[in-house]
């Protein structure tokens, strides 16, 4: 069963279950008045606009296709890849952290000469 409590406007919202039969009558809301038309905007007004609009666009697209160019996202990787490796290498006052660099050159060392061994085997 579908019934209707007023709302605190005044308007009844439909659906909602009536707390019995003491409820106050429901009351018609007050008729909407038509929103007035905007006020006629001049042509050089919107020429205006959407010369400003066209200037936004052209420059996020030239935005987009800057981040999208490939040399772009190389040049980004780079300067990640760069200051993560200062952050691991470097203490916060900016010394060498000399004990991973060692571990990091004797892993490279590691890997090369099983490189090497491998290739002097096969061949």
């Amino acid at each position: 069963m579908s019934t209707s409590q007023p709302t605190p406007g005044g308007t009844t919202a439909p659906g909602s279950a009536s707390s019995g039969p003491a409820s106050a009558p429901a009351t018609p809301a007050a008729p909407a008045t038509p929103a007035a038309p905007a006020p006629p905007v001049s042509i050089p007004a919107l020429e205006a606009e959407i010369s400003a609009r066209r200037d936004r666009l052209a420059q996020t697209i030239d935005e987009l296709v800057e981040r999208a160019h490939p040399r772009s996202i190389i040049h980004r990787r780079t300067e990640a890849a760069k200051q993560r490796f200062a952050d691991v290498a470097t203490t916060p006052e900016g010394d060498l952290r000399v004990e991973r660099l060692a571990a990091a050159i004797a892993v490279v060392a590691v890997i090369g000469g099983w490189l090497v061994y491998r290739r002097v085997r096969r061949g």
